[in-house]
């Protein structure tokens, strides 16, 4: 790491405090009957395919205008896992043709550590039928976190700023660190830059240990990150999770990601970005033990279920939600209906 990003990561965290309770909720599952508060709307199709992805997005894009990011994790050179380039240009082609792809350099040194790196990259992956902008090539601007405990402010890349409506557009997965990697991460990891933003998020200053924070600190420094962003944009940003291909592992892990055995579901939108997460987390462990063992694991392990509830204090929407079935002519039905025979995976 370069000495700055220390210097600079140092006084944000003086500047927040660091002596900071935190709830140790991480690993516990809290039942939808369990929880209070309004509905919000999340809809769910089972057709995982470019037109179930515009069908998906179409429900939920009615604040989406002007100049339009769509944010995407593109993955490592040749990831097995990452959402299909044909649907994502599908989606481009029918509902978006002037938005851009947007991502930023990664904190770990790989293929995506440089600009010059990350732009070869998207091309071994077939990322070329869109502009993409790697949003923190040309340095970094700071967005305010209101309310948050660990940050004042959070670190994103300077691009960020050229877009009046994101698209958030997440492969739903597990996460190392995190647990589960849905819009949440996307959003807070994918948006903080390669450099200061991610070092806040994810290393406390002075020590070796790039990936020291952890747990139930680590979902909150990441909501937070999140918080900067969709508090940015408004009521222009919208959610879209794909549940296909779910690793425990990232897709920042490329090749070397786990076996996937945790079945294909479909895929879920919202404009509210707790719902959308906390359905597809409710999917999952509505899923068989042995559908879901592997990816609850990982989850509870890292105390993940953190960032629901961390959203949820934040005011960052709701954990209760409507889930409409497309497929069905809109009718409600609950997540253990949408985990309803599920197909053993099988590689593409």
């Amino acid at each position: 790491m370069k000495r700055i990003t220390f210097f600079l990561a140092a006084l944000v965290v003086a500047a927040c405090g660091t002596n900071h309770s935190t709830v140790k909720d991480g690993n516990k599952y809290v039942p939808y009957d369990q929880r209070d508060g309004e509905e919000a709307v999340v809809y769910f199709t089972r057709n995982l395919s470019a037109e179930g992805l515009i069908a998906a997005y179409e429900q939920v894009n009615g604040e989406i205008s002007g100049r339009v990011g769509v944010k995407l994790h593109t993955g490592e050179q040749n990831g097995p896992n990452i959402i299909p380039r044909e649907w994502v240009k599908a989606l481009l082609e029918k509902d978006l043709p002037e938005a851009t792809i947007i991502e930023t350099n990664t904190y770990y040194d790989g293929d995506r550590y440089t600009t010059d790196l990350h732009r070869k990259t998207l091309e071994v992956n077939g990322w070329t039928f869109s502009p993409v902008d790697i949003m923190d090539e040309e340095g970094t601007v700071n967005l305010p976190v209101k309310g948050g405990k660990w940050f004042k402010e959070m670190s994103v890349g300077s691009h960020l700023l050229n877009y009046d409506s994101m698209v958030t557009l997440t492969h739903f997965k597990g996460h190392t660190q995190g647990g589960f990697g849905g819009s949440n991460k996307n959003i807070g990891i994918g948006c903080a830059d390669g450099r200061i933003g991610k070092a806040w998020i994810h290393t406390t200053p002075g020590q070796p240990n790039q990936w020291d924070i952890a747990e139930e600190e680590f979902m909150e420094r990441m909501t937070e990150s999140t918080k900067a962003t969709i508090d940015h944009f408004g009521k222009q940003v919208t959610y879209v999770n794909v549940m296909r291909n779910m690793s425990v592992s990232c897709d920042c892990e490329g090749l070397a990601a786990a076996p996937v055995v945790t079945p294909n579901v479909g895929i879920l939108s919202s404009t509210d970005l707790l719902a959308v997460d906390q359905a597809c987390v409710d999917i999952v462990y509505a899923m068989t033990a042995e559908e879901h063992h592997d990816l609850v694991e990982r989850i509870e392990t890292r105390h993940g279920l953190r960032q629901l509830s961390y959203m949820k204090e934040l005011g960052m929407g709701h954990d209760r939600y409507i889930l409409i079935d497309l497929d069905n002519g809109g009718k409600r039905i609950t997540a253990a209906d949408a985990a309803k025979g599920l197909k053993p995976f099988v590689q593409e």
